[in-house]
């Protein structure tokens, strides 16, 4: 090859390599870091910090069924705990996301979430503390959080609006990585869900997150 398209050849090249590093970060990153309930943990995060580092683990299958189910779905639901957010729905949270699609925040890629089954529960008592991780620090308008009737089972029935309990809606929050806040409530017993609705301060965004809970 002569020496001048030799060189050619070599520019072509290093400009590929150059386009195609500064694509990696956006090819590589989670969709939007925002945050979850960590404490009962959500659903994707429950299986993201048990089976994050071991997701290919067979044992997974019979140990945590619902988890395995969901990583054979869609392993970027769990990656991704962090983003389950819908924008502009203007606080219509009732009417812009159907009975069934609650767990998922309505989003397709989250469905797995929304199937009954036998979830691994966080023990509480009546009363207990609620935790929200926000990498992003937004802030919150206020957490409206429900708890599924009494005689509802998470176990062999998808969730809808007509299986809760409200139970509060929080004052405003400001800006914090680490949001908690007590709930009180009285006449549950077993397994339940903790669904909760985060309207974030920063824009009209909400996120939605089923916790599976064991009143003991």
């Amino acid at each position: 090859m002569p020496p001048h398209e030799s060189r050619r050849t070599g520019l072509v090249l290093a400009v590929l390599t150059a386009l195609l590093v500064s694509m990696l970060p956006q090819l590589s990153s989670p969709a939007q870091a925002h945050g979850t309930i960590i404490n009962p943990a959500s659903r994707a995060y429950q299986c993201w910090q048990t089976w994050g580092s071991q997701h290919t683990n067979p044992a997974m299958q019979t140990q945590d069924p619902m988890c395995w189910q969901a990583f054979q779905a869609n392993p970027d639901t769990m990656w991704n705990w962090m983003s389950a957010l819908r924008d502009g729905l203007g606080a219509q949270f009732q009417a812009k996301t159907p009975d069934g699609q609650l767990c998922s925040n309505a989003l397709t890629r989250n469905d797995s979430l929304n199937r009954p089954g036998a979830w691994k529960t966080t023990n509480v008592t009546s009363n207990f503390t609620v935790q929200l991780y926000d990498q992003a620090s937004h802030g919150a308008d206020y957490f409206k959080v429900y708890v599924s009737k009494q005689g509802y089972n998470p176990a062999t029935q998808t969730l809808g609006w007509g299986n809760l309990d409200f139970i509060t809606q929080t004052g405003k929050y400001a800006p914090a990585n680490n949001i908690s806040f007590n709930i009180n409530t009285s006449g549950y017993t077993g397994h339940h869900i903790l669904f909760v609705i985060w309207q974030a301060s920063h824009l009209d965004q909400a996120y939605m997150w089923c916790s599976d809970v064991n009143f003991a």
